[in-house]
Formats: C-alpha cells, structure tokens, sequence
C-alpha cells in the first residue's frame, strides 16, 4: 500500500504531537512513502519560520527519504479539477491529485480531506 502523508501530518509527527504516531508508520515506510513536492515546500517553509535553515534542511531530508512526485502538466490539471469539485485550496488539491495519481492512502488531520475517498483522517488535538 503506497501513502502520502500531507503537511499537518509531517508537522505534527516531527513535533511529536498527539496524533504523530498515527502518521509514523506511513512517513517511516519510505519504499511506500509519495511526497509531493507541494509538502516540501510548506514543511521547509513552516520549519525555516520557526526551526531556522538548519532543522528545515534537516525536516526535507527525512521528506525525500521518499519518492518524491514533481507537478506536471497532467498532475496540475487535475489539480485544478479536484479542486473545483470538492472545494480544496491548492496545495491541498495537489495533495489529493498525487494520493489519487498513485492509488494511495492519504493521511491527514487537515479537515479539508475529511470525508473524502482513500483518506485516513483523524481530528487535530488542539
């Protein structure tokens, strides 16, 4: 079984959060594990804010331990598809173009994908 595991996801396993051990199977399974690239960049840019350069380097490191998926034409059109049918803002649609492009799981506490197809998601502790 092949996962995606979004941002929230990636933030809370590495702080350690409640709900990070719900997520450190699928990010620890790297021959699993597809990353698109839209989470390296909100995880470097999340981790640069408030870790500085050295722990955001250190954070995508363990990101591309996967197999990481670059936007495409292809993928960015259907993106934008998602997006108008189910109402995501973009990362998140590019998020679920990847999960669905590779028949994977997703995995999430973003309430954007709650109710959706193929995503196993549980509720932010706050």
């Amino acid at each position: 079984m092949r996962n995606v595991v979004d941002t929230s996801g990636w933030l809370e396993y590495f702080a350690g959060g409640d709900n990070s051990s719900l997520f450190a199977a699928a990010i620890e399974d790297a021959e699993h594990l597809i990353v698109p690239t839209i989470c390296i960049y909100e995880v470097f840019k999340k981790v640069l804010q408030s870790q500085g350069q050295a722990m955001a380097e250190v954070r995508v490191a363990d990101l591309v331990k996967g197999t990481v998926v670059d936007i495409d034409t292809s993928l960015a059109m259907s993106a934008a598809q998602i997006s108008a049918d189910h109402k995501l803002p973009m990362a998140d649609s590019i998020i679920f173009a990847v999960t669905r492009e590779f028949n994977a799981t997703l995995w999430t506490q973003d309430e954007h994908f709650k109710g959706l197809p193929g995503v196993e998601y549980v509720e932010k502790h706050s």
